[in-house]
């Protein structure tokens, strides 16, 4: 199965789970079962669904053939080329790929002056009106290619202003911008590309991340600060040609190849192994010097052979083309696409399963329990009806004492619940005033503050080293009152189910431990590229400060930001089942005596009562059956794995 073949059986599987959690959500509105919590949360699981985007970057220093390779690998079914390429360079700004239905077939591009402020990419993508932005003509694929060349555009600047852009004119990144008669510079015109177009795959989610070489990816930090550790997948380009060069290497020590972030979804690439083919030679001596190469690429690199592909991304995009499966197999492209397929794809999966089981879990569990408690207090309420036939108006009165007297005990044990909702906000402001974006904006000013009237480098390292420090212990404060609140609610959650009967479970955990590997993921990344004693004494302190705050301290007010979200939704989601079991035994507390009160009356008779509570218990029944249904149905799709024609048995 090709890696398209592959990710439209994703897609399928995805849309198979956002029907069944469409339709929960339906039976819920038709049984009158829900309320705004389980809403919000299924809405969100559905939004999530559709916005799911599988992120796929491609790197390399130029003229190693990507996009010629993301031309196979995607777009080959356009029956030509779509990206630009040829020899040189043809991709000059980073470049997404990728589809969103509410906007037109265009490129937005984002000039290179952008720079000179404090902004980020993410931050530019929320103000349109700085992007310029071409129309794309998809009836054509001539048209398409027309309109792409654009990030190849190239401006020429003087030394100053390149490097007041961001380019560092060091003696190897001057020779790379190519530098003009005039002593002037040729830098990219564009800072990031933004193609949007309805291609199959990139409508099913899929963004492709197409990066230029090792210049523009070290002058711009988001690409190896967010872009590319978030990738699911990033395919590193190499030439056979060339073999793997220094600034390869720089490329794949510094921002891929690293300890830091993601180790799964790396895949390495030998591309132009077409170079290699003589026809003075045999097959097998062409596969000898192949796997030498191979041999050395691994070596350089220090991974196994297995993970090096070799393959020839021109050859195999003519063979799609032209339907040649003899060059196709030549070109080995079909071993990349399964290997790549293999890796992304289930590992995706497994992601968003883990995700979508939780908050479906809960609520189908939530919603059980609403029933399974309906049903115990309708059952209480037959019981005590079938207790009174035959009995006298005495025993009526004695049978609507008792419900009162439970009612009046349930009310009394309101008190607790109230104390407890007290106790619950004086926690959750000590976990905003640890976790809270105040705190750490406090932190920066302070931190920023101090490098800036830092005169030694210690004094920097210092600054940089106690902002991680401060950050480190807000999450570990933070995860205590965490703690503090889970505790408190299991011991609620469990003494209102001993003393009243109310069904509710385990309350549900929570976990800073991803954002607390972020922020080391990002001191890690700092101490490398900008705490660091090279770093230190080759920029001005100014620069230093600049890059900190523009680049990581963004990065984990960005964490906190994501945190406090989280946070949220899991406070939410412990308090609210207690609520919505308080409020039905409430419910049923009264109707129980409003019954006894009807019987005893006498404005109904005893069994006519009797048989409305057995249709309502039928119906209860009824709905728990259908509940369980839809739960094993959900369960079921979910687990299962990523293969076309298994799920088009099942289907």
């Amino acid at each position: 199965m090709t890696l398209a073949q592959h990710f439209a059986a994703y897609s399928e599987w995805r849309a198979r789970i956002s029907g069944i959690l469409e339709k929960f959500a339906g039976w819920l509105v038709e049984n009158e079962l829900t309320d705004a919590q389980i809403d919000r949360r299924i809405a969100q699981l559905l939004d999530n669904l559709r916005e799911d985007r599988l992120h796929v970057a491609f790197v390399a220093e130029f003229s190693r053939g990507k996009s010629e390779l993301i031309n196979a690998i995607f777009f080959a079914g356009y029956g030509n080329r779509i990206l630009p390429s040829t020899a040189g360079r043809t991709t000059m700004c980073p470049t997404e790929l990728m589809y969103d239905q509410t906007r037109l077939p265009s490129i937005e591009l984002l000039p290179i002056e952008s720079r000179e402020s404090n902004g980020s990419i993410s931050e530019y993508k929320r103000s349109p009106e700085e992007w310029e932005l071409l129309p794309i003509d998809t009836s054509s694929a001539e048209a398409m290619q027309d309109a792409l060349r654009h990030v190849s555009d190239v401006i020429h600047v003087d030394l100053a202003t390149a490097e007041r852009l961001g380019f560092a004119m060091t003696d190897g990144d001057v020779a790379a911008l190519r530098v003009d008669e005039q002593g002037g510079v040729e830098i990219p015109r564009w800072r990031h590309a933004i193609i949007n177009f309805p291609h199959p795959l990139l409508q099913q989610g899929l963004v492709i991340l197409d990066t230029p070489g090792l210049n523009a990816i070290g002058t711009e930090p988001e690409l190896t600060l967010s872009l590319l550790p978030n990738a699911h997948a990033v395919l590193f380009i190499l030439a056979a040609d060339t073999g793997v060069t220094q600034s390869d290497l720089t490329v794949w020590r510094e921002h891929i190849g690293t300890s830091v972030g993601r180790k799964k979804g790396r895949i390495v690439v030998l591309n132009k192994i077409d170079s290699l083919w003589d026809e003075l030679k045999s097959a097998e001596e062409i596969d000898t010097e192949i796997a030498r190469q191979v041999d050395t690429c691994a070596w350089a690199l220090d991974l196994p052979e297995d993970q090096i592909f070799p393959v020839s991304a021109q050859k195999a995009l003519v063979a799609k083309i032209n339907d040649d499966h003899v060059l196709l197999q030549r070109s080995r492209l079909s071993r990349l696409e399964h290997a790549l397929s293999e890796e992304l794809i289930p590992a995706k999966q497994e992601i968003v399963r883990d995700s979508i089981h939780v908050e479906f879990t809960d609520c189908h569990q939530r919603t059980r329990s609403l029933l399974e408690s309906r049903l115990v207090g309708l059952r209480e309420q037959l019981g005590e009806l079938a207790e009174l036939r035959g009995k006298n108006k005495g025993v009526v009165e004695y049978m609507m004492g008792k419900v009162r007297c439970e009612k009046e005990e349930f009310e009394s044990g309101l008190q607790r619940y109230y104390a407890v909702r007290s106790v619950f906000s004086q926690l959750t402001n000590r976990l905003f005033a640890h976790l809270g974006l105040d705190s750490l904006r406090l932190l920066s000013t302070a931190t920023r503050e101090t490098m800036v009237q830092a005169t030694f480098s210690r004094t920097l390292t210092e600054a940089i080293d106690h902002f991680f420090v401060v950050a480190r212990g807000n999450l570990a404060n933070s995860k205590a009152e965490v703690t503090e609140i889970t505790s408190m609610m299991e011991a609620i959650y469990k003494k209102f189910a001993v003393e009243h009967g109310l069904k509710l479970g385990t309350p549900i955990g929570f976990s800073l431990r991803k954002y607390e590997k972020e922020i080391d993921r990002l001191d890690q990344w700092c101490n490398t590229h900008i705490n660091s004693v090279f770093q230190l004494l080759t920029h001005e302190k100014s620069q230093l400060t600049q890059r900190f705050f523009e680049e990581v301290a963004a990065q984990v007010r960005k964490t906190f930001e994501h945190a406090n979200r989280d946070v949220q939704a899991w406070l939410k989601a412990i308090m609210t089942p207690l609520e919505i079991q308080i409020r039905e035994h409430q419910i049923q507390l009264k109707r129980r005596l409003e019954s006894i009160k009807r019987i005893h009356q006498a404005t109904d008779t005893l069994e006519e009562r009797i048989e409305e509570l057995q249709h309502v218990e039928a119906k209860l029944l009824l709905q728990l059956n259908i509940l369980g249904k839809i739960g094993e149905n959900f369960r079921e799709v979910l687990q299962q794995t990523v293969n076309l024609e298994d799920m088009r048995s099942t289907a």
